[in-house]
């Protein structure tokens, strides 16, 4: 829609190229959120992003300002892109898409923030909510596994990078790592 309302400033775009902009930039919007996490949120802004490490009180946590910082580069894409440069308009929708993608089925699906109407039994997605389980499995900004989203290595793998990592870390954490991803498994074996 926004496409269309922009015709006048894109029309020496095509179509197809707009497309593959916004493909690849939502692909590598995974990239760069890996990056963001292991490194800037698990780093010197640590002191935002622990508060999703730990139980929640409230609608809210300071983690939810990330939302707000990584929102404010798309929306000036998309402003833009609509009157100046083509090019950025779909790569202002392509991380607005991976945003409400990550928003939806992160927030909603692996934390239950609100309902998405989603179970989350197909493979696909008990894979994912296992990788975030055990990544939630360390409370410290150190010693943690599994920082992407869409694209997560093998739970095994993962649990066994826990192990490697415990050998300079409490012994507590693999273990509750394994209560952590165990319900995920259990429930999908019940179905």
């Amino acid at each position: 829609m926004v496409i269309l309302l922009c015709s006048t400033y894109v029309a020496d775009m095509s179509l197809a190229a707009m497309i593959v902009l916004f493909v690849a930039t939502f692909a590598g919007m995974e990239v760069f959120a890996w990056a963001m996490h292991r490194y800037v949120m698990h780093g010197w802004l640590w002191s935002w992003h622990r508060s999703h490490h730990e139980p929640r009180d409230g609608l809210l946590e300071r983690n939810d300002l990330f939302a707000v910082v990584f929102a404010a580069p798309a929306v000036v894409l998309i402003a833009v892109g609509s009157h100046a440069w083509p090019w950025a308009l779909p790569v202002g929708l392509g991380v607005t898409a991976y945003g409400v993608v990550y928003a939806f089925f992160h927030d909603g699906l692996v934390h239950q923030r609100f309902p998405t109407g989603v179970t989350g039994r197909s493979v696909f997605w008990r894979r994912r909510i296992q990788a975030h389980r055990l990544h939630h499995a360390i409370h410290t900004r150190e010693g943690c596994v599994s920082f992407g989203f869409l694209w997560v290595r093998p739970v095994r793998t993962l649990k066994a990078e826990l192990v490697q990592k415990r050998i300079g870390s409490s012994k507590g954490a693999v273990a509750k790592a394994a209560r952590l991803a165990d319900p995920v498994q259990k429930q999908a074996n019940r179905n």
